[in-house]
């Protein structure tokens, strides 16, 4: 036997228990917008171009890009298409850009922990650490919203083997680490059970358009490609689907990608009679309430026979 995670077992698409969305939906779609930031002269960074010494002027400006100004072009395009985001927020930017936030804030968007900054990783530090990470993560979110967050996204989605584990202990209802899935999968952890929402690897500009180098173009026919083929699938076998989209305000909010992502996104809200436009937060709160055995994974009760 192959060494194993232990946090789910295998689940076959075919022959799982069929459910919907709200109003009889099968496809959700959430944004989720990674807000981030970086060291100056030192740690991690997404590179336009690869990185010379440091200070690393060329990759650390163009990231800043993305709070000072791209941000806010795709928070006007957001409230154009009426669409709701899943903030990914690195509790730096309280201290960086407040007045960002606060306009996410003030729209209603869902703010998700996503660790100190991108310039480290949780997954080199020893369970310790990693735990004094997650805790003063949640607090900044916890302080400046006014509650605590629920759901997760590790900064380069690194985790060490007890990530999911300090996580239900942190009180977090959800992950988002885990891309092994089209829909969401109860894990299990020494805390309890854990709900990994699926968040993309592939609809995702970092690996689209920073590792694969892929034109904007193509990026924008990779989401509406990836939703309309979608449409097609729940149809077809009626089971439900989440559907993530990922983006970095540093690499869309560039003006030449996004007026292409505009008319991509503009496809998925026109369906938005026959489609669930939501938050993964909003998408845990539905999937806790159906009845236990509905979603694969490790045994959970509904709401309705808690309350029994």
């Amino acid at each position: 036997m192959l060494p194993s995670h232990g946090r789910y077992d295998y689940a076959a698409w075919r022959g799982r228990t069929a459910y919907a969305w709200p109003n009889g939906a099968k496809l959700a779609v959430y944004l989720g917008v990674n807000l981030e930031h970086f060291a100056f002269g030192e740690g991690l960074g997404a590179e336009l171009a690869p990185g010379g010494p440091q200070p690393d002027v060329l990759n650390y400006a163009w990231r800043d890009y993305g709070n000072r100004v791209g941000a806010w072009r795709l928070l006007d395009m957001l409230d154009e298409l009426a669409l709701p985001a899943t903030v990914l927020l690195n509790s730096a930017m309280y201290d960086y850009a407040p007045s960002l936030v606060a306009a996410h804030r003030a729209r209603g968007d869902e703010m998700a922990g996503h660790g100190r900054t991108n310039s480290e990783r949780q997954s080199v530090l020893d369970e310790d650490a990693e735990q004094r990470l997650i805790a003063e993560a949640t607090a900044a979110i916890t302080l400046h919203e006014g509650r605590a967050p629920r759901g997760w996204l590790s900064p380069w989605i690194a985790e060490s083997r007890a990530t999911p584990d300090l996580l239900a202990e942190a009180g977090y209802a959800y992950t988002m680490n885990w891309c092994a899935d089209d829909a969401p999968v109860w894990m299990r952890t020494r805390g309890g059970p854990l709900l990994a929402v699926p968040y993309p690897q592939e609809v995702n500009d970092i690996p689209a358009i920073v590792a694969r180098k892929d034109s904007p173009d193509s990026f924008a026919r990779m989401i509406v490609d990836d939703f309309e083929e979608r449409l097609r699938q729940v149809q077809q076998d009626g089971l439900p689907q989440v559907m993530g989209i990922a983006l970095h305000p540093y690499i869309v909010g560039q003006p030449h990608r996004l007026r292409v992502l505009r008319r991509a996104l503009s496809v998925v809200a026109q369906e938005r009679g026959r489609i669930w436009i939501t938050t993964a937060g909003a998408v845990f709160d539905h999937v806790q309430a159906l009845p236990a055995g509905t979603v694969p994974g490790c045994p959970r009760a509904s709401a309705q026979e808690r309350a029994a």
